[in-house]
């Protein structure tokens, strides 16, 4: 029976250093040659994704849901409106956080990314068991990854979803507050330590992309199988008809798998695939 794989990126394709390892990429690639499907399902967009050193694909859902790709045909795009974008950037740089918005062209940031994001990146790489060194460089690279832009160019009508840092967790909870019709979720360090709030449009989770893309397919849910290792993977979890957590992963989506597999670095992807009979 041929599946449909769905793969959440940081922390289980790749891990905490943006590395995907050998084994994962292979383990990709015998299933792909094995005649299943093999999607990632993740928040970042594809700006982002055009950056990582990744296996061959079947297609890819990212900014959490609000995109939707298949061999090369974009599915479904819905991203922030122009308004909602002017909303979001004047309420981040009156209070001085730090943000970046995330279109499939790109990734473009405020002064106050550039200022605040490099210790920020370390703080979520270094949390997640990266050596410091490469954690530094991580986020270097992560941080010149972004254009730069200044007042009303950051008004921009091509947003997927705008990520902030947090100064305290009460700029999640006010964010909630100033955008009630928007999506508010959380990422960042260890377990589900908050390092970065984000924002998108309503209706938009890996779940509902993940159900746009079966109905395209004209496939059943009962062949689908998730991979994820926090939170925001939940809706994932919610759909499919199996689930894996990585061993890295938070306890909420541990609590929730059917299988836990190992580390991200310890092979914990291949030894899932062949758990599954996905490859031989």
């Amino acid at each position: 029976m041929r599946k449909i794989v769905f793969l959440d990126v940081d922390g289980t394709l790749i891990n905490y250093e943006t590395k995907c390892p050998d084994s994962a990429k292979k383990a990709v690639e015998q299933a792909l040659d094995n005649g299943h499907k093999v999607y990632i399902c993740t928040g970042c967009s594809k700006a982002e994704i055009e950056q990582r050193d990744l296996p061959r694909l079947s297609g890819m859902i990212g900014g959490n849901g609000a995109y939707v790709e298949d061999d090369g045909v974009v599915v479904m795009h819905q991203g922030l409106s122009k308004e909602d974008v002017r909303h979001i950037v004047d309420w981040c740089n009156e209070r001085h956080l730090g943000f970046y918005l995330e279109a499939n062209s790109g990734m473009y940031c405020n002064d106050y990314m550039l200022e605040q994001g490099p210790a920020t990146m370390v703080k979520y790489a270094t949390g997640k068991g990266a050596d410091i060194t490469k954690a530094e460089a991580t986020a270097s690279g992560f941080v010149n990854s972004f254009i730069h832009l200044q007042g009303e160019d950051l008004y921009r009508e091509d947003v997927n979803k705008i990520s902030f840092i947090l100064s305290s967790y009460q700029d999640h909870l006010d964010s909630k507050t100033e955008f009630p019709h928007l999506i508010a979720n959380t990422w960042g360090g260890k377990g589900e330590l908050a390092l970065f709030g984000d924002l998108g449009p309503t209706g938009i989770t890996k779940k509902h992309a993940i159900e746009v893309l079966l109905d395209y397919l004209h496939a059943d849910k009962a062949d689908t199988i998730s991979f994820g290792d926090a939170k925001i993977d939940l809706s994932m979890f919610e759909l499919c008809a199996f689930n894996v957590a990585m061993g890295n992963g938070g306890e909420e989506i541990k609590a929730a798998a059917d299988y836990i597999t190992d580390d991200v670095d310890a092979d914990g992807l291949y030894n899932a695939f062949k758990y599954l009979k996905l490859i031989d």
